[in-house]
């Protein structure tokens, strides 16, 4: 009789599979988002940049409606929070194309690449070797003729080994 009667064990089990079938869900939808949030922010900068230099009615339909919005919400609000707004309008529209379930998730943005306008790498890059050289005076510099150098030394080491032999 106590075998038909489910255990903790049991729905422990179902429990921690019901997670895991969330979780797995949840996944796609957030890569769909991030892809989503990328386009929208280098989308909305080139239509903005498009749109400065005269080319707007170039631009799909829907780019143009966006920038209307946009321009409208610049006489009640900052630029900067006109540009969030318009991002998050854009990434809406894209996640929902994207194939994302619901209402697009929050996800936090790069630094603040809305306020200057100003396209930015996502990933902080490192100086080049040459500059990393030049900014530490307390390393003693590595010459680069070295190289030029040894091939000097065998040509002198031919030369010599050859007068040896003739002679």
């Amino acid at each position: 009789m106590q075998e038909n009667r489910p255990t903790n064990i049991m729905n422990a089990r179902d429990f921690a599979l019901q997670i895991d079938q969330i979780v797995m869900a949840s996944r796609p939808s957030i890569r769909i988002a991030r892809k989503a949030r990328s386009k929208a922010e280098a989308d909305f900068a080139t239509w903005l940049m498009m749109a400065k230099l005269g080319s707007f009615d170039d631009l799909p339909e829907n780019a143009q409606a966006f920038l209307l919005d946009y321009r409208g919400r610049l006489e009640r609000m900052s630029e900067a929070e006109s540009k969030a707004v318009a991002v998050r309008e854009i990434y809406a529209s894209y996640y929902s194309e994207m194939g994302g379930v619901g209402a697009a998730p929050e996800l936090e943005t790069v630094a603040a690449s809305a306020d200057d306008g100003a396209a930015r790498s996502q990933k902080a890059r490192m100086p080049p070797p040459a500059r990393l050289a030049a900014a530490a005076p307390d390393r003693p510099a590595v010459r680069k003729s070295m190289p030029a150098l040894l091939i000097f030394a065998a040509m002198v080491a031919l030369l010599v080994v050859y007068k040896f032999l003739m002679n």
